[in-house]
């Protein structure tokens, strides 16, 4: 069966999302060998760590303006070349300040990639298609965190260059991205927004669209001002649902446990071999769920998969502070199934729904502001909590990592007050299209 023309061209702009999970996840394979490599501290560690999501608070929050006065087309061209240069930099550099930089550079690519991809994809998308097309990018995100994952284990006995291995095998899937992304088109969108419709209309009916005036009318008649600014009152829903929900997917812990994978369980008592094997189980149900969430996002609803995975995440996450309950030295094979649990139940929810609905919940006149919005909220939260949990983990209580297990509680405590504000404020966006949603927040 032929892929149709829409589909081919979000999964091109999708791969940005699969060096986004790759990038950010790579480096718990390598962070505590860089530790001793360059005698860090655990304030440099957390913040060697944490240089490339500055970058992406960075990128995440400039991304909006290039896509908004150049186009979407050309900011992902601009992406694939960051993830390049940053795969090659980190995996070749001997210097820990350059090593810091590529690591920003590649950074700053994630930030951005989070901001246009989705944007992109939403744009391009038939409304009936456009949760799992938009979703597309989070699967690939979570391809490039088992991939990730999967040849940190593979490389982990390569030696002392191991951790180069790890962070340079980056360059294959950033070198295909960045040659695949020229052949797609410019969103039309974007195109009808800057008088440019005779360009657009040929792109409208591959992609589908059979009234091309009557969408060019309805794009049109959305935007007052093609370059409104975001901080106005009448935009203040989209902006509280996009940011409250960035902080509460970070806030479940998510990131602390791909880039600490390893670090947790040696903590939890596992040898080497044994922390490096099981992220990658983590890694294979974080892709199997989010597989599931797909066939599902549109059937059910963005709201309906946050609520059921508010109520898992909660479960696994407390069980999991409890499992970790242990003397130093000893093991709790508990540990993985309850991390596997509270990652299905993240990825069938949180990691399905956030990028689709950041892309879809803003008006086209502030669309780029927004994701920007959404996205720099979300990697700012990234950051911080990425650079605070290993000090918090290297508490100690006697013989008990006592940090960590205050971490999960914390993290489940979080998912308790996630749950109330999708049951009680967010909106559904299933079947409608971009500019119906923009009435039904009763945006002018």
């Amino acid at each position: 069966m032929k892929v149709s023309y829409p589909v081919r061209i979000a999964l091109i702009a999708a791969l940005g999302g699969f060096l986004f999970g790759f990038e950010t996840a790579v480096i718990s394979g390598a962070e505590k060998t860089i530790q001793q490599l360059w005698n860090l501290s655990p304030f440099w560690q957390g913040f060697t760590v944490a240089s490339s999501l500055i970058g992406t608070v960075l990128g995440s929050l400039v991304a909006g303006l290039p896509a908004r006065r150049f186009g979407r087309k050309k900011v992902l061209i601009a992406v694939a070349l960051l993830y390049l240069v940053s795969a090659i930099g980190c995996a070749s550099i001997h210097v820990w300040v350059l090593f810091i930089v590529f690591r920003f550079v590649g950074g700053i690519a994630v930030g951005a990639s989070s901001v246009v991809g989705p944007m992109y994809i939403s744009e391009i998308s038939p409304s009936a298609l456009r949760g799992r097309l938009a979703g597309s990018f989070q699967l690939n995100i979570v391809m490039g965190i088992f991939v990730a994952l999967l040849t940190n284990f593979l490389f982990k006995d390569f030696g002392d260059d191991s951790w180069r291995w790890m962070l340079g095998v980056m360059v294959v899937p950033a070198a295909v991205f960045a040659l695949l992304v020229r052949r797609i088109p410019e969103s039309p969108r974007w195109l009808i927004l800057n008088d440019r419709e005779s360009e657009a209309i040929p792109i409208l009916g591959r992609i589908g669209n059979t009234d091309a005036a009557g969408t060019i009318a309805d794009i049109r008649s959305s935007v007052s001002h093609h370059s409104e600014r975001l901080f106005q009152k009448k935009f203040i829903r989209p902006i509280s649902y996009a940011v409250l929900l960035a902080m509460f997917n970070q806030l479940s812990g998510i990131n602390a446990i791909f880039y600490y994978a390893p670090r947790i369980f040696e903590m939890a008592g596992f040898d080497k071999a044994h922390s490096f094997l099981q992220p990658v189980y983590i890694g294979a149900a974080n892709l199997v769920f989010t597989l599931l969430a797909m066939t599902m996002i549109d059937r059910f609803g963005r709201k309906k998969l946050l609520l059921i995975g508010s109520v898992g995440m909660i479960l696994f996450l407390a069980l999991t502070a409890s499992a970790l309950m242990v003397s130093t030295g000893q093991s709790n094979g508990m540990v993985v199934v309850y991390l596997i649990g509270f990652i299905a139940f993240f990825a069938f929810s949180q990691g399905a729904v956030v990028w689709v609905f950041i892309s879809e919940i803003f008006p086209n006149s502030v669309r780029s502001q927004g994701g920007s919005l959404g996205s720099f909220t979300h990697w700012i939260m990234a950051a911080i909590i990425s650079w605070v949990f290993p000090y918090v983990a290297s508490i100690l209580k006697g013989n008990i990592h006592i940090g960590v297990v205050y971490a999960f509680v914390f993290f489940a405590l979080m998912m308790v007050v996630h749950l109330f504000f999708v049951w009680k404020v967010l909106p559904e966006t299933k079947g409608k299209s971009l500019e119906h949603i923009q009435q039904q927040l009763g945006i002018e």
